[in-house]
């Protein structure tokens, strides 16, 4: 039977960052499913509040190097990588001293959304699968979680789309109840058409909001989870018009048996 090989690409994790809902899936659930034979690849940002020493980060040298290009800057696309023990999992972090060097994750002191969001989730998007490029790993299913990987999906069916490492895989979006009212800069458009994205696939990209940039993330997905017991009613309903396979929320006792259940669904045709 073929070793089927899921990417995590997770917003946060424990315990690198304080325990959450996301961050508690993304500690646990690749482990589960590792533990239950698949191999996996698990990214995150590095954030400024993560502990290099404490943690044990450090630089995969063969990996890092590599400028990514956003609104005509250069932005150097530095990898990172520590273990959890006790999981036996190792997490590879996204690093830019631009991006990721603050100690805050999304807003600063006084609260306010940092303006350059938008380029931090792109950076973010094209490094993890620019760096999954140079790992040569194709896998199986990409599996992301939170708002911030919402640019993912958009990535790997367009930009991405016709990477042999890419094509064939199975994009899976958690969607959490982890809303923001704020706008993401207006120039992201502009910013995400450089990267050859056409203007028709941006529909619900374009006004930067939360429920918009979730809107695109289900748009391009093959599968949807409802993470949080709780989500917005609109995308809820938008999730339903996307014709493709749903789970619904799975408490914390019964997830990982219930995802890998789903996974083994929506790659039956690989795994039989």
């Amino acid at each position: 039977m073929k070793k089927v090989k899921v990417l995590y690409i997770m917003q946060e994790i424990a315990p690198y960052l304080k325990e959450n809902p996301i961050s508690y899936i993304g500690r646990h659930l690749p482990q589960g499913i590792q533990e239950r034979g698949r191999e996996i690849r698990t990214f995150m940002p590095r954030y400024g509040s993560i502990n290099e020493r404490r943690n044990q980060l450090h630089e995969v040298i063969r990996l890092s190097g590599m400028n990514l290009i956003i609104d005509d800057a250069d932005h150097p696309l530095i990898i990172k990588v520590a273990s959890i023990q006790q999981a036996r999992m190792q997490v590879y972090f996204i690093d830019n001293e631009d991006y990721f060097h603050r100690k805050a994750l999304y807003r600063d002191k006084n609260e306010t959304f940092f303006e350059d969001n938008d380029e931090r989730m792109i950076f973010f998007a094209r490094g993890v699968l620019e760096t999954v490029k140079k790992l040569g790993w194709p896998p199986d299913i990409i599996h992301c979680h939170g708002w911030f990987t919402s640019l993912l999906p958009l990535y790997v069916k367009t930009t991405f789309k016709d990477n042999p490492l890419f094509s064939d895989a199975k994009v899976i979006f958690s969607a959490y109840d982890d809303a923001f009212e704020e706008s993401l800069n207006p120039n992201m458009i502009k910013k995400l058409k450089y990267d050859k994205i056409k203007d028709s696939e941006l529909k619900n990209y374009k006004k930067g909001s939360y429920s918009g940039i979730i809107k695109g993330a289900m748009e391009y997905s093959d599968a949807l989870i409802m993470g949080s017991e709780t989500i917005d009613p609109e995308l809820s309903k938008y999730a339903e018009s996307c014709k493709v396979p749903i789970l619904g929320y799975q408490n914390n006792d019964s997830f990982i048996n219930s995802y890998n259940d789903f996974y083994n669904e929506l790659i039956k045709d690989i795994i039989e």
